[in-house]
């Protein structure tokens, strides 16, 4: 009976830590999927991040700033650009403002938050990178080009972990 009741507690003990959302995680699932991949960066501490991407049209730099909520949503702070031609803003709108300085525009907002956006990763050669903590994770060489990602931050589980791709230094593990 003693042993019987070890191993029942044992398996509990191990089912709560394998399942239980622990972890912090930027989340890049992909969409249009039979059977999507999911590919994670692990957050910690740090609450600021940021995306480069080269716009294709102008081949110019864009440089979007976000901060992680209680509730892990994205709150968008700021976007920087230098080229107001296509598919970027040339004024603020209500909650937002905007600056030019040194051959930038610096779009701020107020409080725009997200629970999550879709991450198109293009087969060209631009930039798509995701900088967290003074790393640089290239997507384009770690997600599919040509594919689209479900982005958000969330909490997962040691099973979801394993799961998926943890990316660290720019490689998946």
């Amino acid at each position: 009976m003693k042993r019987v009741t070890i191993i029942t507690f044992s398996v509990i003990v191990t089912t709560i830590f394998l399942f239980t959302p622990i972890y912090s995680v930027f989340s890049f699932t992909e969409t249009r999927a039979n059977e999507p991949k999911s590919f994670y960066i692990e957050i910690s501490g740090e609450d600021v991040f940021q995306i480069r991407y080269t716009h294709s049209i102008h081949l110019t730099d864009v440089l979007e700033t976000y901060e992680i909520t209680n509730s892990n949503e994205l709150k968008l702070v700021s976007m920087e650009y230098e080229d107001v031609a296509i598919g970027m803003p040339a004024y603020a709108q209500e909650g937002e403002s905007i600056a030019y300085n040194n051959g930038k525009y610096i779009l701020s907002y107020e409080n725009k938050v997200l629970s999550n956006f879709t991450l198109y990763v293009g087969d060209i050669d631009t930039d798509l990178y995701l900088i967290y903590k003074n790393h640089l994770y290239n997507l384009k060489t770690i997600l599919q080009r040509g594919k689209s990602y479900l982005f958000e931050v969330k909490r997962i589980s040691l099973f979801e972990k394993w799961k998926g791709a943890v990316l660290t230094d720019g490689k998946a593990k």
